[in-house]
């Protein structure tokens, strides 16, 4: 078996904070943690400290969609301080006691990031159309990838990846839940889409991946499925 070409990047996304908006980049650095800044600070809601998850998420506020997180040195992701721009405009340190307030949780930040599974997520262009949706950030992917056919990113689980100079190995698929419902530009709820995927596609929709060798990726890269399906991978974040 050979090498080959099975997509190519056509957007990349990270999420500084938990369930806020992501941030489009044109190229990025991956480590062995994904995407650098990649969902380094999460909120902790007030009434859920000590359970097995606190997180404050689309789940309990929609409205986190509409606040918009950026860091303030680009060049050194994973340290950089991170403000972010409410609903109303106002824009706030992560660590202000005001955005705290108005969120009813205090911010976390973990270093390896907060993932619900794995460091990267990947949808391909053609998922996202087979389930009848074309606005693909409700799905929250760090990579999203052109590709031949719907639900293309199904055949590569188990596989190898070379994308840029990153490699990364498929793990699973990405199960489902009520926030991909969450309009992105609205915040509306739609549970109509989470209702299509479990019919079109049994509750996955994606991918997740751990991180084999890091690199820079960028938009317009090819994504190469490697011949070496053995390669060593990193533990998986949970």
């Amino acid at each position: 078996m050979s090498s080959a070409v099975v997509g190519r990047v056509v957007a990349l996304h990270r999420y500084p904070v938990k369930s806020m908006a992501g941030e489009a980049l044109e190229r990025a650095d991956v480590s062995w943690h994904g995407i650098g800044g990649d969902r380094r600070w999460g909120f902790v809601r007030d009434d859920a400290r000590g359970s097995g998850f606190p997180w404050l998420t689309l789940r309990q506020r929609p409205d986190l969609v509409l606040h918009r997180p950026r860091l303030l040195d680009p060049r050194d992701a994973d340290r950089s301080p991170v403000v972010v721009r409410t609903p109303s405009g106002d824009e706030h340190d992560v660590l202000s006691p005001v955005l705290a307030e108005a969120l009813g949780a205090r911010p976390v930040k973990l270093d390896r990031g907060v993932f619900d599974a794995a460091p990267l997520s990947l949808l391909s262009t053609g998922s996202a159309a087979g389930v009848g949706a074309p606005d693909v950030l409700r799905f929250r992917p760090n990579v999203l990838v052109e590709a031949a056919g719907g639900f293309a990113e199904d055949a590569w689980v188990g596989s190898v990846l070379t994308i840029g100079a990153a490699v990364i190995r498929v793990d699973r698929p990405d199960r489902r839940c009520a926030v991909v419902g969450v309009d992105p530009v609205t915040a509306r709820r739609d549970p109509g889409v989470l209702r299509r995927i479990a019919r079109e596609h049994g509750m996955t929709l994606g991918v997740y991946a751990s991180v084999v060798s890091p690199g820079r990726v960028a938009v317009g890269d090819a994504v190469v499925l490697r011949a070496d399906r053995s390669a060593g991978v990193a533990a998986a974040s949970g």
